[in-house]
């Protein structure tokens, strides 16, 4: 009977006596994970934040090197697997997903990691992405939204906003952009939350949630293109603004911002804001979160398409449900126990065949 594929162990050759006792191993730190290429992004790309993050929160989850692997696709972000010490694919544009699921498939011991920007995930890659998520694949996609093409010089990109002036769009965009967040909780994710490349203390508490989860964990990552599109997301980020235009889900939680002046409340089916103090409302008349509410996460990931409401941030929904890999698993294991092992040449030779005359 087949069984999930073991963790890959190095052998220790025959003739040789038990090993020896020795000094105790080094604590394991960033630079461990850090490779020994260069860096190449441009001075001040919000992705350097994000990988200085991931590379220090490695260590902390006990996952053994030789068992991570980060998958990209094409883009500024997708030169993250050179810089990360533990095995990696540069793969071919929106296709990351795809090479994902399949490597989990086969090897569901391994620690994926999928790092995918705006433009590779959402463009043409689009369809790989909803079918990832559905299927509840045990890994973790990070999506570096800067609202723009950066890697091939300043495009237009699925999340950019209607009247963006661009190399593509001189006269200003006309498309309207896709909300990731909404996106991906319809296509049924298991965990879904977003996070920015400034707040590294919030990036690594989501990554770090996102980890622990089982199954596909999709974060959106706000990240700065300070060459292409500077500033997109300082409303968010910088000190003078984020306490007015930010407001951070914290499940069993009041739904609370501007330094606990203003909250959220629903009007309906709808969002409103409501001032704490002077009012006709009070702390109690705010939504207390609940990330396990399907139908909630729907109505507050809509906030972000509206100019007049703070931006959420943190985890929007979160559920356990078996991982395809798991059920891939089990379904082999017991279509071999029922029927044995398959025979390959009678399953090309079965069924529906014919000879053409």
């Amino acid at each position: 009977m087949p069984t999930l594929p073991p963790s890959r162990k190095p052998v220790r050759p025959p003739g040789r006596g038990p090993r020896r006792a020795g000094p105790p191993k080094a604590r394991i730190n960033r630079k461990e994970y850090a490779s020994d290429q260069d860096v190449r992004w441009c001075p001040g790309c919000g992705d350097y934040a994000i990988l200085a993050s991931v590379q220090r929160l490695m260590p902390q989850l006990g996952v053994k090197r030789e068992n991570v692997v980060f998958v990209s696709g094409i883009g500024c972000s997708s030169r993250f697997p050179y810089y990360m010490n533990t095995y990696g694919m540069h793969s071919i544009h929106g296709r990351a997903p795809t090479i994902a699921t399949g490597l989990k498939a086969s090897r569901p011991d391994l620690d994926v990691w999928v790092v995918t920007g705006d433009g590779d995930a959402l463009s043409i890659g689009g369809n790989h992405l909803i079918h990832l998520l559905r299927r509840n694949v045990n890994l973790q996609l990070l999506l570096f939204n800067n609202q723009i093409y950066g890697l091939t010089k300043g495009q237009y990109s699925p999340t950019s906003e209607i009247g963006k002036v661009t190399k593509s769009s001189p006269f200003g965009s006309i498309t309207p952009p896709f909300n990731p967040i909404s996106l991906t909780l319809g296509a049924s994710a298991s965990f879904v939350a977003r996070t920015a490349d400034r707040d590294t203390k919030h990036l690594t508490k989501v990554l770090k949630r996102a980890h622990t989860h089982s199954g596909s964990a999709f974060v959106e990552v706000y990240q700065n293109c300070n060459i292409y599109n500077d500033g997109a997301f300082f409303d968010f980020t910088e000190r003078a603004t984020k306490a007015d235009r930010t407001v951070y889900l914290e499940h069993g939680k009041p739904m609370l911002f501007a330094n606990g002046k203003q909250g959220i409340r629903l009007d309906g089916f709808r969002t409103s804001v409501f001032d704490i103090e002077g009012g006709d409302f009070s702390v109690n008349d705010a939504i207390v979160y609940d990330e396990t509410s399907l139908e909630l996460a729907g109505i507050v990931s809509r906030m972000s398409q509206r100019p007049d409401m703070p931006r959420p941030f943190g985890v929007f929904f979160c559920e356990e449900r078996p991982t395809y890999e798991q059920l891939l698993w089990e379904q082999i294991s017991a279509i071999t126990e029922r029927q044995g092992q398959g025979d390959l040449d009678a399953l090309l030779y079965a069924a529906d065949t014919w000879t053409i005359q």
